[in-house]
């Protein structure tokens, strides 16, 4: 017996076993690949998130603080989204007459019969509107810090309605009710009734922040123009789709593409709203391009790099 192994030591072939087996060990591990394309799709999101928070901070310091939630549905909010400056309009509604200092009393219809799609009428775009408002108010205390009050039904003007189709991450047919609002502060509900049940969606703030781009499309129009991940590659079709966003300055004319549907989309009052229907599965968001009263191109969504141009 060595003189090492009767006082309890350990011998150099012994130490040079173990360090190969640790060697071996450390030789087999090897990191994860870096998910690049997330990473890169994330960071896209971060910095049109901090581009359109930083307008809503401007404008707050020039008025109350506003915020942003959403209720129901599994509806979340990412970014403020509002209306920008009033500007062309395809189709300008008449304003109702209403008594001089009397305030409306209900919401104003959209610019164009084609924003109420899928045979839902204007009462029932009003309905739901109504319904939405009433789940803000039940679900939060006037005392709650995160409250924040939407108003009234006549404090709006409604910009879209069309069917909602039931997906794997919220299922239930529906139907959605776009509707926006200037004053006191600039808001964007998404409503979905499903099932009898109400869902919220809303942004709040100036849209354009300090960027200069003449067009910016909402950033959770998604809601609007595509399924759950879940489905990916399954979703039910024929798909009732839309997208909505923000238009200003020398923009008079804006096109979309998406899957088979092509089209003009319709503006009112700052905002633009293009709808279609999908027959097939697609893998890339809508296309959009926005025009002058010259025709030249002004805005094209494959050169805005806040745009996400494929879908999750």
């Amino acid at each position: 017996m060595s003189a090492e192994q009767r006082d309890g030591g350990v011998g150099p072939d012994f130490e040079a076993q173990v360090r190969a087996l640790l060697a071996g060990e450390a030789s087999a591990v090897r990191p994860s690949p870096v998910p690049y394309p997330e990473i890169r799709r994330r960071g896209v999101l971060e910095r049109r998130r901090r581009l359109a928070v930083g307008g809503a901070a401007l404008a707050a310091l020039a008025a109350v603080p506003v915020g942003a939630y959403a209720l129901g549905g599994g509806s979340t909010v990412t970014s403020p989204a509002g209306p920008g400056p009033t500007a062309h309009s395809s189709a300008r509604p008449t304003p109702s007459a209403t008594p001089s200092g009397s305030a409306p009393a209900e919401p104003a219809p959209p610019a164009a019969a084609g924003q109420l799609l899928d045979g839902i009428t204007f009462g029932l775009a009003k309905q739901g509107l109504g319904q939405c408002l009433d789940t803000n108010k039940a679900n939060h205390s006037a005392k709650d810090p995160t409250y924040i009050d939407l108003g009234r039904p006549a404090d709006y003007r409604i910009i879209l309605a069309m069917r909602s189709t039931g997906d794997s991450n919220a299922p239930g047919d529906g139907y959605f009710v776009v509707a926006v609002r200037e004053k006191p502060t600039a808001t964007r509900i998404i409503c979905d009734i499903s099932d009898g049940q109400a869902g919220l969606n809303i942004s709040s703030g100036d849209p354009f922040g300090d960027g200069k781009l003449p067009v910016v499309p909402d950033m959770n129009s998604g809601k609007l123009y595509q399924q759950s991940i879940i489905d990916k590659g399954n979703w039910k079709l024929p798909f009732r789709w839309g997208i909505i966003g923000n238009y200003r300055g020398a923009v008079a004319r804006m096109t979309f593409s998406y899957g088979d549907s092509t089209g003009e989309a319709l503006l009112d009052h700052g905002w633009f709203v293009a709808t279609g229907t999908l027959d097939r599965q697609v893998t890339e968001a809508p296309h959009l391009k926005g025009y002058d009263k010259t025709g030249k191109l002004v805005y094209d969504s494959d050169q805005d790099a806040s745009y996400e141009k494929t879908l999750p």
